[in-house]
């Protein structure tokens, strides 16, 4: 992508996104006070600038990426994405009273999404339409084995500790799985960058960043990429707020498992399409890559860093998942396992992820 290729909303909604949330900011509107046709107004308003900035921002990030070249390409969408999920999930929780289990749902959605979803469209797609698709052995393992100690150790142990309620760790122990993640992410990046490079990238033509724009263009991409972060994290809080308060008002039941996967449905859009994108250009590892990154840098940086507000403000925090859940996470890890045991894929390999994943959709609404 080419700046000169670039729509004017490429430009323009990053900094209307940061104008619009320091002018909430500086006007004192609260989400909870104040004229309701006029917080409605601005929530609404709020939402349409944020989901569209979403786009924009990792729009930019992609273009960032494909400079750099791979496996850093994919380290920029990847930081790009749990940005924004942080800042959501933390106004979420900071928003009205205590709710506990967000962070958990969004986690866990954005992990059975990823790892069931958007794998399962990628080989699917790509099986199809080139038969088999080869992938580096290697790299997709280290992801998958950094992904179970992960998800094992923040969303299955905490049901089974006996300090607190089942379901939730003390907060000597919340502290001690978060330092532990944010080590064990940091050692992977450090093996995906430096170390191990090569099992992480497919082929020579990855070993080489894509040199499709010039510097100029490159730098005010990644200018526009932090102007759209900051405008979205400080707009997070009024779109929270619309979003629980409509979910009240309806009654709606299930609330946090529908609003987690709106969340992370929302913000793993652009990437998905990122990664099947790779996929059809039958460049699968790197699909793999953005997919399986995104589920662990959320496990490895979301959860640290919702456990440090928790902490900081003295919200509880509830990661332990119930039983169904916790069934749903093995079975899709294990078939992540089998899936990429060999060195190539096919078209049924894709279809076992999709139909875990259609399960764990129905199941959200009819649990």
């Amino acid at each position: 992508m080419t700046g000169c290729g670039r729509s004017m909303t490429s430009y323009t909604m990053p900094l209307a996104a940061l104008a619009m949330g320091l002018a909430v900011r500086a006007s004192g509107l609260s989400v909870d006070e104040g004229w309701l046709n006029a917080r409605i107004l601005v929530g609404a308003l709020s939402s349409a600038i944020m989901f569209t900035t979403i786009f924009v921002v990792l729009d930019h990030a992609e273009a960032v990426a494909r400079r750099v070249g791979e496996p850093y390409g994919t380290l920029v969408l990847t930081f790009a994405v749990t940005a924004i999920e942080v800042s959501i999930i933390v106004s979420m929780m900071l928003h009205g009273e205590n709710n506990p289990t967000l962070a958990r749902e969004s986690v866990f959605s954005t992990v059975m999404i990823t790892s069931t979803g958007v794998v399962g469209v990628c080989l699917t797609l790509g099986g199809w339409r080139y038969r088999k698709q080869a992938i580096v052995r290697q790299g997709t393992s280290a992801y998958l084995s950094v992904l179970i100690a992960l998800t094992v150790l923040t969303l299955i142990l905490p049901t089974y500790t006996r300090a607190t309620d089942p379901g939730t760790f003390s907060a000597a122990q919340l502290a001690f799985v978060s330092v532990l993640s944010v080590l064990l992410y940091a050692s992977f990046v450090f093996a995906q960058t430096v170390r191990h490079r090569e099992d992480f990238v497919q082929g020579q033509a990855h070993d080489v960043p894509m040199r499709t724009a010039s510097d100029g263009s490159i730098s005010i991409s990644a200018l526009l990429l932090l102007c759209g972060l900051i405008g979205i994290v400080l707009l997070a809080e009024q779109v929270a707020a619309s979003v629980e308060d409509a979910l009240a008002a309806y009654q709606v039941t299930q609330s946090d498992s529908i609003v987690g996967a709106l969340i992370a449905g929302l913000v793993l859009m652009p990437e998905a399409i990122s990664a099947v994108r790779a996929s059809l250009n039958n460049e699968l590892q790197r699909g793999l890559n953005v997919a399986m990154g995104s589920a662990c840098a959320t496990i490895g940086l979301t959860i640290p860093a919702v456990a440090a507000a928790s902490l900081l403000t003295g919200r509880g925090l509830t990661l332990g998942l119930p039983a169904s859940d916790a069934v749903l996470l093995v079975l899709a890890l294990f078939i992540c396992g089998v899936s990429f045991s060999t060195e190539r894929t096919t078209f049924l390999t894709g279809m076992v992820h999709v139909v875990v994943f259609f399960t764990y959709v129905f199941l959200i609404f009819v649990p």
